[in-house]
């Protein structure tokens, strides 16, 4: 059973830079546990083991587009030709950040149109 797992570009110096990798398994775990086989590292960086085996709080996973937590988590089962994504969590802004002035669009500056 093949499954494609696509990975984010932080994660990919485990798999030698690949963007996609195959991998088997009945479910995400399974999957999991066969990706670390061969990718020696990612498992780890997927999958928090002192939570009861959780994915980390930062990692998001889908499955054929849908997100695996809304499912039955990392015991979500899978098919062959089943296509998974692995999403790191981003957040944006900075705390040195300045806000704009009320009314200042991106890029412009008060007073110019």
């Amino acid at each position: 059973m093949a499954i494609e797992v696509r990975i984010p570009t932080i994660l990919r110096q485990y798999t030698d830079g690949q963007k996609a990798v195959e991998g088997t398994g009945n479910t995400l775990t399974e999957l999991f546990a066969d990706l670390e086989t061969r990718h020696a590292g990612i498992r780890a960086r997927l999958i928090d083991d002192t939570k009861g085996d959780q994915l980390r709080r930062f990692v998001n996973v889908y499955l054929n587009d849908e997100d695996v937590r809304f499912l039955d988590g990392i015991n979500t089962k899978l098919t062959d030709g089943d296509s998974v994504t692995i999403l790191p969590a981003v957040a944006g802004g900075s705390a040195a950040a300045k806000p704009r002035p009320a009314g200042v669009a991106a890029g412009r500056r008060a007073g110019t149109a």
